[in-house]
């Protein structure tokens, strides 16, 4: 361990336990200002209108960005952009959120009357109840501190970590209150591995064209060349059309470690006779969680009782599902 190790570590230490309690504080100082606010919010035909300066502005992007994903229409608007043309994007029936540490910045000194004059409703987000921003808003969200993590007390730390939590408490109030659930988040959301696991399903990753199949009394011959071939590691056996097991490569390996004589050996010989099977319109995240439960790397793909192919793991990891 070099020399700087300890105090490296001590301060890392440091800046997590002072902010640990500043969240940790917050509960205390909830009180009926916020849920009024949520309500507020809530029962609101217009949009949530967040703004802020420094640090504070960046915070207030990223819980627009919570909002918007979360059901609720939210835009960001720099509160230095506001005094200079940008206040036209608010509208009659929007809500404006003011994040300020002090409450006392000349930018929000200046926008919160501008703001009031147009009649919109103002929620002051502030560490700083005494300030002109606490006292010009119609409701108060109160994000005080004891102090910053930064030694000097000036760098925002512990505050805009306090700003960014009350941020996350107001959208899933709001979330709770709308009934958003996961076929919501799906629609907001349909891009990436997140999306993905939220609306991708199995039939979907199924190769209908290449179906893995061989009859019970097929050779190992014939069961090596269809697994190799269809490249899923596993070939379903039929019989009369209807799936009696499942062959994978596994199974392969571990009948060619204990016999030599191969040429008698039949597909129903080595073959599983009770595969997990999946249906086709399941999700396929949920079809990974089947085989991650059961140790497995495949599952025989049905449609309405008809063997449809095969998932292998590889399938869905490939989407960035995991």
């Amino acid at each position: 361990m070099n020399p700087n190790s300890a105090s490296i570590l001590a301060t890392a230490k440091e800046t997590i336990d002072l902010e640990f309690e500043a969240i940790a504080n917050l509960n205390n100082l909830l009180d009926n200002n916020f849920s009024s606010a949520v309500e507020l919010i809530y029962n609101s035909k217009g949009r949530v209108i967040i703004t802020g300066i420094g640090k504070s502005a960046i915070i207030a992007s990223k819980i627009v960005a919570t909002l918007n994903s979360t059901g609720t229409p939210a835009v960001f608007m720099h509160a230095a952009d506001a005094i200079h043309g940008d206040l036209g994007m608010v509208a009659k029936e929007d809500i404006v959120v003011f994040i300020s540490k002090s409450g006392n910045t000349p930018e929000i000194k200046a926008l919160v009357p501008l703001v009031k004059a147009m009649g919109n409703n103002i929620i002051g987000m502030t560490g700083n109840p005494s300030s002109f921003l606490a006292k010009e808003s119609n409701y108060v969200l109160s994000v005080a501190i004891q102090k910053e993590a930064c030694p000097n007390n000036l760098a925002p730390t512990t505050s805009t970590t306090a700003q960014l939590v009350m941020g996350d408490a107001i959208a899933i109030c709001l979330l709770e209150m709308r009934g958003f659930d996961k076929n919501n988040f799906a629609k907001f959301h349909p891009g990436g591995s997140l999306g993905k696991a939220l609306y991708l399903k199995v039939n979907a990753l199924v190769d209908r064209k290449n179906i893995p199949a061989v009859q019970p009394n097929s050779s190992l011959s014939d069961v090596i060349i269809e697994i190799g071939e269809k490249l899923v590691g596993a070939t379903a056996v039929l019989e009369n059309e209807k799936v009696c097991g499942i062959i994978t490569d596994g199974d392969i390996r571990r009948v060619l470690e204990k016999t030599s004589d191969l040429s008698s050996i039949r597909a129903k010989d080595i073959m599983n006779p009770n595969p997990k099977m999946i249906e086709a319109d399941i999700l396929a995240s949920e079809a990974l969680n089947t085989m991650q439960k059961n140790n497995i790397s495949q599952l025989l793909v049905m449609k309405n009782d008809e063997f449809i192919g095969i998932i292998h793991l590889h399938n869905i990891l490939n989407e960035g599902i995991s």
